[in-house]
């Protein structure tokens, strides 16, 4: 094995570094707004509105035209391929919107998840062939970081050894090609909380992908200095009969990190994971408040877990869009507050704060 290899350059390591940290910033964290056609469709369905690419631009709109107060608990937003094209009423790109507001756009550049052959219906992702032309247009069009989601499985005899290896290096490739683009990639690799596992096994399971994760990482040379990482909480099966506090939550997510997170790794923007949007953001109170060692940001980049509440207020009607952005702005600080660990459970009441928003085996 070689040990003769480059990182980026240095200038492109301070840009790398700058971009994520700014991310990262106490109190703020992420707008994932990067749901596919077939995804928002669905969301737009249990509201009763069609899926036609304006009812999709009118949703976005209403999202980045929220007051730049926003911008106080919302540092980046990530945006699908669509949407990063579209513009406002006015003609303004919604790039140039959000960054008015001092929001960073960012772009969900993977291509969805597929069978991985031979495996108990276990998957991989897809999009690595033509990914680094992509990052350069999404560059030069003005996004500064990306996402990637890979998807685990917890089973019987799940997550394998050859889906842990097969999506630690996709994420690992993907996260290089990203650098090379000066586009900091966030990494998700995601462990599905579908099943009746405990938080045992749901700890134990994270700490290994995450092992194989970093390992990957390593071996393809990518900057952690410019990097995220997207996980998931770690919290037992949905169908699990032991129910568990935040507070098990947080020392079983936190204790999984520190034996397998380098303190390199510029920050942790949570995914919500199909919890409700109360339960998600005590969770990450949870996470801020336990004592230990946790070298990085614990922040959010949550997608239903900061707009359940906003579709339900707006239901497609031009004089609901101040309430849905009212809500949006109330969820935001309340994440906000909770990535300081200064959330207190119960304070911001919003439309569909304790809504179920489990799918299951989630994909978009």
């Amino acid at each position: 094995m070689t040990t003769y290899f480059n990182y980026p350059p240095p200038a492109l390591q301070e840009e790398l570094k700058k971009i994520a940290a700014a991310i990262v910033q106490p109190g703020k964290g992420i707008l994932a707004a990067d749901e596919s056609t077939t995804t928002v469709g669905k969301r737009l369905k249990d509201i009763g509105v069609e899926n036609s690419e304006e009812n999709r631009r009118l949703y976005r709109q209403l999202l980045f035209t929220t007051d730049k107060s926003l911008s106080q608990n919302i540092s980046g937003v990530i945006l699908f391929h669509e949407t990063l094209y579209q513009n406002a009423d006015d003609g303004t790109p919604f790039v140039e919107l959000l960054r008015s507001k001092g929001i960073i756009p960012g772009i969900k550049v993977d291509k969805g998840v597929v069978t991985l052959f031979g495996s108990e219906e276990e998957c991989t992702t897809q999009g690595l062939d033509d990914l680094g032309e992509r990052c350069a247009t999404y560059k030069k069009d003005g996004c500064h970081f990306a996402k990637w989601r890979c998807v685990l499985k917890i089973g019987r005899n799940t997550p394998s050894y050859q889906a842990i290896l097969e999506n630690a290096n996709v994420l690992a490739r993907y996260a290089s090609i990203c650098q090379a683009n000066r586009l900091v990639p966030i990494v998700e690799p995601e462990v599905l909380p579908d099943g009746t596992h405990d938080l045992d096994r749901a700890q134990k399971v994270t700490e290994t992908v995450l092992a194989a994760v970093y390992k990957a990482l390593n071996d393809h040379h990518v900057f952690l200095e410019g990097t995220l990482l997207k996980p998931n909480m770690v919290t037992a099966g949905v169908q699990c009969p032991t129910k568990y506090s935040p507070e098990d939550v947080a020392r079983a997510t936190v204790t999984a990190f520190q034996r397998t997170v380098p303190p390199a790794v510029a920050g942790v923007t949570f995914l919500s994971g199909g919890q409700s949007e109360e339960e998600a953001t005590v969770n990450l109170d949870a996470i801020n408040k336990y004592v230990g060692r946790k070298p990085w940001p614990l922040t959010f980049s949550f997608g239903r877990a900061l707009q359940a509440s906003v579709l339900k207020t707006w239901k497609g009607r031009a004089e609901c869009v101040p309430a849905a952005q009212e809500e949006l702005i109330k969820r935001a600080h309340a994440n906000g507050e909770a990535a300081l660990g200064k959330y207190v459970a119960g304070t911001v009441a919003s439309a569909a704060g304790d809504t179920d928003l489990f799918i299951k085996n989630h994909a978009y």
